[in-house]
């Protein structure tokens, strides 16, 4: 069915959060082991590996003597990083992507079907402020999708 929900969780001095107990129910038992990348919209993108494996699959691919090509997946695969919940449930963002993606303490882990994303959780609450009912309309209608 994929991920449903958004979960608000805090960053440790350490650079780990607590995957939340209504988000890690979700996931299949046992599953302990990610992947964490640069979001398109500076966010992480947390994938678990069947996802992810799947999307490198088609990455592979790609024409690599298409500069383009390139730049993405320099980009994408440059940052992309292991990760894995400790005993505790608690997961460690590389620095790097913790920068990339503006993560101060207080984080938002937002379901996307079959992957989460990891945004600040300021940056989250003004993207849905500055998001009119007209222009989320708007937006449906150009991407086709049809929600009535």
């Amino acid at each position: 069915m994929g991920f449903l929900g958004e979960y608000e969780a805090t960053v440790d001095s350490k650079n780990r959060f607590l995957l939340p107990g209504g988000l890690k129910k979700q996931f299949p038992e046992g599953e302990n082991k990610f992947v964490v990348s640069r979001g398109f919209e500076k966010c992480l993108v947390l994938y678990p590996m069947k996802t992810w494996e799947t999307l490198v699959e088609k990455l592979a691919k790609l024409n690599d003597f298409d500069p383009k090509v390139r730049q993405f997946k320099l980009v994408f695969l440059g940052g992309a990083s292991e990760v894995e919940l400790d005993s505790a449930g608690r997961m460690l963002l590389p620095p790097s992507l913790r920068e990339y993606a503006g993560l101060t303490k207080d984080v938002v882990l937002a379901s996307d079907i079959d992957k989460i994303k990891i945004w600040d959780a300021d940056r989250y609450k003004k993207f849905f402020e500055e998001l009119s009912a007209e222009a989320f309309s708007a937006l449906a209608m150009e991407v086709g999708v049809n929600l009535q």
